[in-house]
Formats: structure tokens, C-alpha cells, sequence
């Protein structure tokens, strides 16, 4: 580098005259080339993304405070987003903005202090989460007793994946869909989170059938491994799906916020399966058992109500005709004063003779031959010329 301020022997000063952009170059040129790379330890303070996607935020500790930008670019490549008050490492470049004339950290990647910041996150978040009801029991929906389909977000490689179509499979065989995602790292979130809005959405235009239940699986890992089930995205995702949601992330003792808000928390992914679908074979011999009942009921019923048909006493026939001969023999009693009636008409009818009877029938028929006489047309009679 290059001293400018050297001082003649007769005590005048022949030191370079900077313009103020040429010093503000020089400076950012040094600045740059001594902390080209640089790796920091900090609490993050002002934290603000601009609509344009860049991040403006501080870093700090008890002595001293640092601007910081992420670019947009970087923004996406972020495993997490950064929240004031977070213990994080950064690495990046020291540079300079003239327009300001202040120093400021370029970050090129985030990554949280250790376990127990991630701790501290994860407690902070899930105090927030908490208070919106997002945990609450009353939110949360019953499992379908024997579902159809059945939809898994989580790798599509891996032993996870191959442990839950297993147990499916040998417990109660129906149709599985797997939605294939990361489940690890910066891009695991949004893979995730876009699997369960998928499944919500993708059954209505009719390009997949429609779950009936959901599964967010990934094997066991550290805290930092199984991070991504931590993020607000897939939090929020799980929390506002129509269909029910079994979590299974990691082991027994691993728990994570989507477990909180999932509407059931399976311990492994192995335990989700065998909560999604029933025992076909169990169910199969339960109803055995309970159609063996029901025959033996209606057998044992049928023979009592025999038993009791015979021993019941029915009527004797005369008894129970007694009644319409009597009033059969009352009818036959009034019949011969019905007859009696009859009587005299029958002996004037056969005191008449049939030549009376054609000699008061001789002035009608004379009547009705003349009028039959008048009523017979004339014949034409034809004049010829």
C-alpha cells in the first residue's frame, strides 16, 4: 500500500490530494481485501425485508452493532429467516457503502449458534404458535376409522417411506399416494409445506383422489436435522388442512411443533401406519364372531317363539263357529214367511187363460198395425214424355 503522508524536511506536506470518491474507493478496496471472508458470532438485532427481498438487519453483541444485508438471492437459499433476537453465525464479506459513509456486512450464509439456540427458537415459536390456539384440542380433527386413500409427505427414497408402505401393506392394504419432498436442509420447508397444501388442493380438480388422511413422515436426526418441521410454513400448513394429519418425525423422544399441531402425533413413522388403517385380519374375525352370534340369536329365538306355539292352546272349530250358525239358523227361520209373500201373485197368474189374455191384446195390435201402415213410404211413380 501506498503512503501518502509523507512530510517534506522543510515541514510543508506534498500528501496526495483525494477527491472524496477516490478515498471512499480506497477505503472499500481495504476493507474488502482485509475481511473478504469473515465468520461471526452475533445476536440479531433490527430485522427488515424489504419488499424488493432483501434483508436489512443488524448484528450485535454488548458492545458494538454491525449493518448487515442478505440479498434476495441468498434470502432463498436461507435454512431459516431471521428473527431478531436470534444467536446466530454468519458468514460473509465486510464492505462499504459510500453514499453513507458507513461499513456494513454482506452475509452469504446463516446458520443458528448451537442447540441451545435452537432451543431458544424453538420455545419462542412455540410460545407464539401456542397463544394464536394452534395447539388447541378443540381444533383438532378425529382420524377416519378405515380410510381409502391415504397421502404421505416425506421422501420418496429411504427406509421411512418403505417401513410405512410395509405396514400398510400387511396390516390393511389401501390406496397410498406419496407426495415426494425434502425433508432435511435450507429447501426441506417449502418442499413440505408445499405437500400437505398440494394434497388439500389437488384432489378438487380432480387430478388425484382425495386422501382421507394425511402423513408427515422423516426418520430420527438432531435437532438441526429435523429443523424444517420447526419452520412457521409447515407449522401453518398442517394447522389449516382439511384433511387429518398424522405427524411421525424422528423417534419417540423427538418432538416438534408439527407434532403439537398435527391432529395426531404418531412416535415413529412406523406408529403412523399402524394408526392410519386398522387390522384387516382382526376385523375380519370380529366379524365372524359377531355373524356366529347373530345366527345363534335368531336360532335360539326361533325356537323359543316354536316352543311357545306349541304349548299355546289354540280354540276348538265349534267354538269358533258357534256363533255364525246361529245366525245362519235365524235366517232359515224367516225364510219361509219371505216365501208367503209370493204367494198370491203366483195364484192370480195361474188362474189366468191364455185366450183371455190374447183377447185384451187384440185392440193394442190393431192399433199398432195401422200406425206401421201409415208409416210405410209410397211408392215413386215415374211420368214419361
Amino acid at each position: 500500500m501506498t503512503d501518502y503522508t509523507d512530510i517534506d524536511n522543510n515541514g510543508g506536506s506534498n500528501a496526495h490530494e483525494f477527491t472524496v470518491s477516490e478515498l471512499a474507493g480506497s477505503l472499500k478496496r481495504s476493507i474488502e481485501e482485509q475481511f473478504g471472508h469473515v465468520r461471526v458470532r452475533a445476536e440479531l438485532g433490527r430485522v427488515t425485508i424489504a419488499k424488493s427481498g432483501h434483508c436489512y438487519l443488524d448484528i450485535k453483541d454488548d458492545k458494538a452493532v454491525i449493518n448487515s444485508i442478505i440479498w434476495k438471492g441468498q434470502m432463498s437459499r436461507l435454512s431459516m429467516r431471521p428473527e431478531e433476537g436470534m444467536e446466530v453465525i454468519v458468514t460473509g464479506k465486510m464492505t462499504t457503502y459510500p453514499g453513507r459513509s458507513n461499513y456494513q456486512l454482506i452475509i452469504n450464509t446463516m446458520e443458528l449458534a448451537g442447540e441451545g439456540a435452537l432451543m431458544a427458537l424453538f420455545e419462542k415459536r412455540k410460545k407464539m404458535l401456542a397463544a394464536e390456539g394452534l395447539f388447541d384440542a378443540e381444533r383438532k380433527k378425529d382420524l377416519p376409522f378405515m380410510p381409502k386413500v391415504i397421502g404421505v409427505v416425506t421422501s420418496p427414497t429411504g427406509a421411512v417411506i418403505r417401513d410405512i408402505l410395509h405396514r400398510i401393506s400387511d396390516r390393511f392394504p389401501v390406496h397410498v399416494i406419496v407426495w415426494p419432498s425434502i425433508v432435511q436442509g435450507k429447501t426441506a420447508a417449502p418442499t413440505i409445506a408445499g405437500g400437505v397444501t398440494g394434497f388439500n388442493h389437488a384432489w378438487k380438480d380432480g387430478s388425484i383422489p382425495k386422501p382421507d388422511v394425511l402423513i408427515v413422515a422423516r426418520g430420527g436426526g438432531s435437532l438441526e436435522d429435523l429443523w424444517c418441521f420447526n419452520e412457521e410454513a409447515v407449522v401453518r400448513a398442517v394447522a389449516s388442512s382439511d384433511i387429518p394429519v398424522i405427524s411421525a418425525v424422528g423417534h419417540e423422544t423427538d418432538w416438534t411443533l408439527v407434532d403439537y399441531v398435527a391432529d395426531y402425533r404418531a412416535p415413529t413413522p412406523t406408529g403412523a401406519a399402524e394408526v392410519a388403517v386398522p387390522v384387516r385380519e382382526d376385523w375380519l374375525l370380529t366379524l365372524g364372531e359377531l355373524g356366529l352370534r347373530l345366527s345363534r340369536s335368531l336360532k335360539r329365538g326361533l325356537s323359543d317363539k316354536t316352543q311357545k306355539l306349541a304349548i299355546a292352546r289354540l280354540p276348538q272349530l265349534t267354538h269358533i263357529l258357534a256363533a255364525p250358525r246361529q245366525r245362519l239358523d235365524l235366517q232359515l227361520v224367516r225364510m219361509p214367511k219371505a216365501s208367503s209373500l209370493f204367494d198370491k201373485p203366483k195364484q192370480q197368474l195361474s188362474l189366468l187363460r191364455l185366450p183371455e189374455l190374447f183377447h185384451i191384446l187384440s185392440p193394442a195390435r190393431q192399433k199398432l198395425s195401422l200406425a206401421s201402415a201409415r208409416l210405410r213410404p209410397e211408392p215413386l211413380r215415374q211420368t214419361i214424355v
